[in-house]
Order: C-alpha cells, then sequence, then structure tokens
C-alpha cells in the first residue's frame, strides 16, 4: 500500500522511510490478517475529529489548577488534577497517531481507499 503524502512529509521531518515502515509486517502478527475491533474504529473516528491541540490546552490547564490548588493549601486536590497532565498529553499523542498513520491498513486496504 503506498503511503499518503501526508505521512511522506512526516517521515521527512522524522527521517524516517514511511514505505519500508509501514509496509513491514509487525512483530508476532504472523500473516497480518489482524484488524482492529468496532469499538476502537468508532473511538479513533471520533477522536481524530478532535483537534490536537486540544489536549495540549487540557495539559496546561490541568497543570495550572494543580497549581492553584497548591496556593490555595489543597495539596491533595493539586494532586490529583495534577496528574492529569501526562494523560492529557498521551491522549493527544494518541490523537496524532490515529491522524498520521490510520488505524488499521489491512481494513483501509480491502476498502480500496
Amino acid at each position: 500500500m503506498p503511503a499518503t503524502q501526508e505521512q511522506h512529509r512526516f517521515a521527512q521531518r522524522e527521517g524516517a522511510d514511511v514505505e519500508n515502515q509501514l509496509d513491514k509486517p509487525r512483530a508476532g502478527g504472523g500473516n497480518g490478517a489482524h484488524t482492529e475491533g468496532t469499538v476502537a474504529r468508532m473511538i479513533e473516528e471520533q477522536t481524530a475529529k478532535l483537534p490536537s491541540d486540544l489536549f495540549l490546552w487540557a495539559a496546561g490547564a490541568s497543570i495550572a489548577g494543580s497549581l492553584t490548588l497548591q496556593c490555595m493549601g489543597r495539596q491533595h486536590a493539586s494532586l490529583f488534577v495534577g496528574q492529569w497532565a501526562p494523560t492529557f498529553l498521551i491522549l493527544g499523542l494518541y490523537n496524532k497517531l490515529v491522524k498520521v498513520a490510520g488505524s488499521d491498513r489491512q481494513s483501509r486496504a480491502g476498502e480500496g481507499g
């Protein structure tokens, strides 16, 4: 399956060869017949609609909220809210990955797109 222009641009920035990386079988994947489930595909379709910077702003708000709570003397609440930041950043990374690489190359190849 040929890589898209967006994937080529991403690869040029990252110094990787997208064609070779995308077409390699996954470790332990056998013949590559594994496909994503319906729930995973639905979640990925919805999260791909969100702008990537939303997660960055959410992480920043979490840090600011944590700092505010700490200044107010609410240490436990501050720690709780502050621990949201890495979660938001990882969700943003997942969101970007779904947008760039797609969720399931096998099903897309079978659909003709």
